[in-house]
């Protein structure tokens, strides 16, 4: 497993807001979803193995996060186009963010640099972040195993 990002928000922190292209070209603002669990899943790529893993289980735990009252957001900085194949081609019930210009990446610390391969290069971290009703951080994942995270993920939710 890569070696977790030091984040710089925590437990407790108000979670910050932004403001984003989804899936389908609506925009979605943090703030609007008070009152509800947010999951904010950030991932490196579309379509790529362990991506898929990921987004597929949130997929087929969608029912169980929303009877928990949770909404599922995943965040990539790939365009709105490839999440609109991606969404189609893996019939993800949720909406991905098209953080293009890597804005929530940022405010989230889930962008820096990687290596792979013995390669650096600049990217998306695989980190989660469990947003509660009241809009503060309740839980962070900053490693995550991409085909167990989301049952993880909805028993931290469940309690």
């Amino acid at each position: 497993m890569a070696k977790a990002p030091e984040l710089q928000l925590k437990t407790g922190d108000v979670a910050p807001d932004f403001s984003a292209i989804t899936t389908d070209g609506s925009r979605i603002e943090l703030s609007r979803l008070r009152g509800k669990h947010v999951v904010l899943y950030f991932y490196p790529k579309d379509d790529t193995p362990g991506c898929t893993k990921e987004a597929c289980g949130f997929r087929d735990a969608f029912l169980d996060f929303t009877a928990a009252g949770a909404v599922v957001l995943g965040v990539s900085t790939d365009p709105v186009r490839s999440h609109v194949r991606f969404t189609e081609k893996f019939r993800l019930p949720f909406p991905l963010i098209a953080d293009e210009d890597r804005s929530v990446v940022n405010a989230y610390g889930a962008w820096g640099e990687k290596t792979f391969m013995g390669r650096r290069y600049q990217g998306t971290f695989r980190v989660t972040y469990h947003i509660g009703p009241d809009g503060l951080i309740r839980n962070i994942w900053p490693q995550v195993k991409p085909e167990l995270h989301a049952a993880e993920v909805l028993k931290t939710i469940r309690g």
